[in-house]
């Protein structure tokens, strides 16, 4: 008998290569290559079939165009990330460590749903049903009425649901733990979920059930698997926190139904996740007023403002190569700021230690941020500490101008809230400083906030001054 031909897979990357190797030359990773045998070529008869097609009625971009259907989730931290609620038929792919907290969000989810009418499957492929059973005891959701069952096989969990009424939510826990008889793979390789993954999707869009998927992720924060399945889904969230906190992030990273990048705080607490309206005072809540190095960033997370410190340590370093230590920022962003503080500003960094951290474990990512850095540093290097009442946005060029940021009014609005009276921001925000009821400090170039603090501290920082 012929043995059946087999390809080569990266189950990083998914790449497919002719022989095994020890390194993807796609990714670049080690010992990711798995040999997975390839599927069986279609009868003739069905091959034939697929060459029939229909004509498909072709629209122009006129008319109405409906809002898609959801169904809200009860929590208003998971229904703003997603946009409103869950849409029927859609699919999503909720990415987080182990033990940041996935179970337990999907599991109040869940339960809300259920409370609420909703007929809800939770399917778990890596806990028996027994252990679900026991977490939704712990968060007082027992008498929530929601279907449980622990398989595997993609083929018996179709069968089951098709047995009654579709739900309307469908949870499975974790897609890298189902197999299909469709592929010749171990569960958890490249091939098996894609299979898994597009059988689950097809389910959705002919039922109008609403599945979430969750997913593994690597060492490096991404979620395992192919990359191809974030493209297949509708919606990709990941959970990111820190195990030494007590606060969670849902952040959505692709939404077709609604806006990207939007976050959600919850709270990690004996009786699960608890939502945090006022992210803002949970991330200042420990701050030091009159302590140097310290800034606040009026940033904006989606379309969420949020206040956030930024600490910043400036030491001599006694190493030939000072040390440059980031915590939820870019480590480049940083190195950009360093830079030109030095050639534009004058500002001599170059045998110090630099020690940069966003206080509360938030992960910084928009280039709003790079002001409230710049004056973290400086304020660092004189020792002084800047003024308790102000907040700083805005964006350094490599000329040293600083440069506007989208939508600076809700952030200006959020600061006039928590008791901010000034604001440093770039010259085009001044006026929605004045509409905050803010006093507005417009820094031009970054040499001007450099004088502003030098002049603050009675000293200065620029050579030859």
């Amino acid at each position: 008998m012929a043995r059946g031909k087999s390809s080569f897979v990266c189950q990083a990357c998914g790449a497919i290569s002719s022989r095994w190797q020890g390194k993807c030359e796609a990714c670049g990773a080690w010992n990711a290559i798995v040999e997975e045998a390839a599927s069986a070529p279609l009868p003739g008869s069905a091959a034939r079939a697929l060459g029939r097609g229909r004509v498909v009625a072709l629209e122009t971009f006129e008319g109405e165009a409906d809002e898609a259907p959801r169904i809200r989730s009860g929590i208003d931290e998971l229904d703003r990330v997603t946009g409103g609620g869950f849409v029927f038929g859609s699919v999503l792919l909720l990415g987080g460590e182990p033990g940041i907290g996935k179970s337990t969000l999907l599991v109040q989810a869940s339960a809300a749903l259920a409370r609420a009418g909703h007929r809800v499957v939770y399917v778990s492929g890596e806990e028996a049903s027994a252990q679900v059973r026991l977490r939704a005891q712990r968060l007082g959701l027992a008498d929530a009425p929601v279907a449980l069952a622990a398989e595997t096989s993609v083929e018996d969990i179709l069968t089951t649901l098709k047995d009654g009424a579709p739900p309307k939510l469908l949870v499975i826990d974790s897609i890298q733990t189902l197999w299909t008889n469709q592929v010749e793979s171990a569960p958890g390789t490249v091939t098996q979920v894609r299979a898994s993954a597009q059988a689950l999707i097809r389910y959705a869009k002919t039922t109008g059930a609403c599945v979430i998927l969750v997913g593994h992720v690597t060492k490096d924060g991404q979620i395992a698997g192919p990359r191809v399945v974030e493209h297949m889904v509708d919606a990709v969230l990941s959970f990111e926190g820190d195990s030494g906190r007590d606060f969670r992030i849902l952040r959505a990273q692709k939404n077709r139904f609604g806006p990207t990048d939007e976050i959600g705080v919850f709270a990690m607490t004996g009786l699960g996740l608890e939502e945090v309206r006022n992210p803002s005072a949970l991330f200042l809540g420990d701050r030091e007023p009159d302590a140097p190095g310290t800034s606040v960033l009026a940033g904006l997370e989606g379309s969420r403002p949020i206040l956030v410190e930024i600490q910043a340590l400036v030491v001599p370093s006694t190493l030939g190569t000072p040390r440059r230590a980031v915590v939820g920022w870019e480590g480049s962003r940083l190195a950009m700021v360093l830079a030109v503080l030095e050639a534009r500003c004058g500002v001599r960094l170059g045998s110090h230690d630099v020690h940069l951290a966003v206080a509360g474990g938030l992960r910084v990512q928009e280039p709003a941020a790079d002001l409230a850095v710049a004056a973290a540093l400086v304020s660092s290097l004189l020792n002084a500490p800047l003024p308790v009442d102000a907040v700083f946005f805005g964006e350094i060029g490599l000329t040293g101008a600083v440069r506007a940021v989208a939508h600076p009014g809700p952030r200006l609005r959020e600061a006039a809230r928590l008791g901010f009276k000034r604001a440093a921001l770039p010259a085009p925000a001044e006026e929605a400083a004045k509409d905050a009821g803010l006093v507005a400090l417009p820094v031009a170039t970054l040499d001007a906030l450099v004088a502003r603090l030098a002049a603050r501290a009675g000293s200065d920082p620029r050579q030859g001054a």
